[in-house]
C-alpha cells in the first residue's frame, strides 16, 4: 500500500484528505515537522508528503529514497526545492486557482477598509472623539487608481473586482507588455508608472529571487503621495523596515497586509504601532469553499503520482512518463 504523510497542517480536521486517500486504498499518514530532521524521521516510509510550512530542501529529498511526490497546499512552493526535486525525479504539485475569489475578495476587502478610513472612524467612535478630521481628505473610488502588481489569477481577478467598483485599473506584470489591455480590461504600464499613479497597489506576485523585497525603501520611494500598500500574496515580497519607515514619514499613508516576513507576526513589531495599518493573520485564501477545495486537491494531486496518474497540478511535468491526457 503506498504512505502518505502529511508533514504538517494547521487545520482542524484531515477529513478532507481522508476521504480522498481511503476512496483510493491509500494510507495516510499525519505528523507535525518544523525541520528538515523531523521531516525525515517521520517520512523514511513515505511515498510521496502532502506539505504545508514543512522545509522540503534538497537534503531531504535526496534522504528520502521512496519519495515520489510532494503536494503542497496552496499556490506558494518557497519552501521546496523544485529544482531538487526535479532533479530526482520526485513531482511537485500545488493548487495554484483554489483561492483566486477568496484571496481577491480580501484584497480588495483591506483596499476599501484604508481607503474609506475605517479603522481610524471606528476607534474615534468607541473613544467619543469625532474622528472625520483624521481621515480627511476621502476620495470616491470613481476618483481614484488602483494598480495590480502580478496579472496572474488572482491579480486580474482583483482588478476586475477593483474596476467594477469605480476604480481606474493599472497593471504590471513582466509577462505583460505595457501599452496593452488586458482580457479584463486592465490598462498595462510599467513598474515605475504603476507605483507612481496608483492611490492603491496591490501585490499579487510569487514569492522568488526576482520578487524578494520587490518592495524596498527605492520603491516605496516612488509611490503616490498618500497611497496606500495591500499584500496578500507574500511576506517577504515586501521589505518590512522600509515600510514602516515610508508609513512614519512617507509617502504612503497606509498598509493592508495579510502575510508578513516573520509569521506569526510578532508582538513586538513595529507595525502594531501604526495607525494607518489594517493587519490580518494570512487568513486572505479562507472560506469554507476554498478551505475544502485545498484540502481535497491537494491530496488529490498526490495520491495521482502514487498511482501513476496524471495529477490536475504539476509544476515539473517532465519527471512523469505518463501522459497529460
Amino acid at each position: 500500500m503506498h504512505r502518505i504523510l502529511i508533514t504538517d497542517y494547521e487545520f482542524e480536521s484531515i477529513d478532507q484528505e481522508q476521504a480522498v486517500a481511503d476512496a483510493n486504498g491509500v494510507e495516510l499518514v499525519r505528523a507535525h515537522c518544523r525541520t528538515e530532521d523531523e521531516v525525515l524521521q517521520y517520512a523514511a516510509e513515505a511515498d510521496a508528503l502532502i506539505v504545508q510550512y514543512a522545509p522540503i530542501s534538497e537534503r531531504v529529498i535526496n534522504n528520502l529514497p521512496r519519495l515520489k511526490a510532494i503536494s503542497r497546499y496552496g499556490v506558494g512552493v518557497d519552501n521546496v526545492d523544485v529544482a531538487a526535486a526535479t532533479r530526482r525525479g520526485v513531482a511537485v504539485s500545488n493548487v495554484p486557482d483554489y483561492g483566486v475569489e477568496d484571496v481577491s475578495d480580501h484584497a480588495i476587502a483591506l483596499a476599501l477598509t484604508l481607503a474609506r478610513g475605517i479603522p481610524d472612524l471606528d476607534r474615534g467612535v468607541r473613544s467619543g472623539r469625532n474622528p472625520l478630521p483624521s481621515v480627511q481628505p476621502l476620495h470616491r473610488f470613481s476618483a481614484q487608481t488602483f494598480g495590480v502588481i502580478g496579472l496572474g489569477l488572482i491579480g486580474a481577478a482583483t482588478a476586475a473586482k477593483a474596476k467594477a467598483l469605480g476604480f481606474r485599473t493599472l497593471g504590471y506584470d513582466p509577462l505583460h507588455l505595457p501599452g496593452t489591455t488586458t482580457g479584463e480590461g486592465v490598462q498595462v504600464v510599467s513598474f515605475e508608472e504603476l507605483l507612481a499613479e496608483s492611490d492603491v497597489v496591490s501585490l499579487h506576485v510569487p514569492l522568488n529571487k526576482h520578487t524578494h523585497h520587490l518592495i524596498d525603501a527605492a520603491a516605496l520611494e516612488q509611490f503616490k503621495e498618500g497611497a496606500t500598500l495591500v499584500n496578500t500574496c507574500r511576506g517577504a515580497v515586501v521589505d518590512t523596515e522600509a515600510l514602516v519607515d515610508a508609513l512614519k514619514n512617507g509617502p504612503i499613508k497606509g498598509a493592508g497586509l495579510d502575510v508578513f516576513e516573520e509569521e506569526p507576526l510578532p508582538l513586538d513589531s513595529a507595525l502594531l504601532a501604526l495607525d494607518g495599518v489594517v493587519l490580518t493573520p494570512h487568513t486572505a485564501w479562507y472560506t469554507e469553499e476554498s478551505n475544502h477545495e485545498l484540502k481535497r486537491r491537494t491530496a488529490q494531486n498526490a495520491v495521482d503520482v502514487c498511482l501513476n496518474r496524471q495529477p490536475r497540478n504539476i509544476l515539473n511535468p517532465e519527471v512523469l512518463p505518463i501522459s497529460a491526457g
